[in-house]
């Protein structure tokens, strides 16, 4: 009987599974990069752990606010909002200008795709670019120990049609447990770059 330190990978009930092989798998691709997988664009080494935190918050934000395959931008507007008219006094334009602002604020919470939402916990305190920007990297050596694939890369897996939010929760799990597993220590990396 076989034994296992990772923790579970799968809590939900998801179409993909990312087993204790697929990390193994994974592992030896971030081992065998071209750069180093825990350094992000600062240059600075990130821990696993704040990686983890990371997906972790980015499991939380999509649950929260709702996943979505790909991203739009655009935003519903108010229909009542006049016309651009030279005829219009400095109060009608004030009053657009207000209505217009309302509508943003009150506008419901956008949906977000995978890559939104990493890097909008990443602007938070959950994160920053660096641990966004890494993250995005893990998920990548997961999908490609995941397909097999030397090309496959982890936002261009989430938008396949087939995708649910499940399968993005099992990801962003995988990866966090991942990250927990074969990322550095606080003790390698130091207290500043943590």
């Amino acid at each position: 009987m076989t034994t296992s330190t990772t923790p579970a990978l799968n809590t939900t009930a998801a179409a993909v599974v990312f087993s204790d092989e697929t990390l193994t798998a994974a592992a030896a691709l971030a081992d065998d990069a071209y750069s180093p997988l825990w350094i992000g664009p600062s240059g600075e080494q990130s821990t696993g752990e704040a990686v983890a935190r990371h997906l972790d918050a980015t499991i939380v934000l999509l649950d929260q606010d709702g996943w979505t395959r790909t991203t739009t931008y655009t935003t519903p507007t108010s229909t009542d909002l006049p016309a651009d008219d030279t005829g219009m006094t400095v109060k009608d334009m004030v009053r657009a200008l207000l209505r217009l602002i309302r509508d943003e604020i009150d506008a419901p919470v956008s949906r977000h795709s995978l890559s939104t939402a990493l890097n909008r916990v990443g602007g938070g305190d959950q994160g920053d670019p660096d641990t966004a920007w890494i993250a995005g990297s893990v998920l990548d050596v997961v999908v490609r120990a995941h397909t097999g694939s030397d090309s496959a890369r982890a936002f261009p897996w989430s938008e396949r049609l087939v995708r649910t939010h499940e399968d993005i929760v099992a990801l962003l799990t995988a990866g966090a447990a991942f990250a927990r597993a074969y990322g550095p220590s606080s003790d390698s990396v130091g207290a500043t770059a943590a």
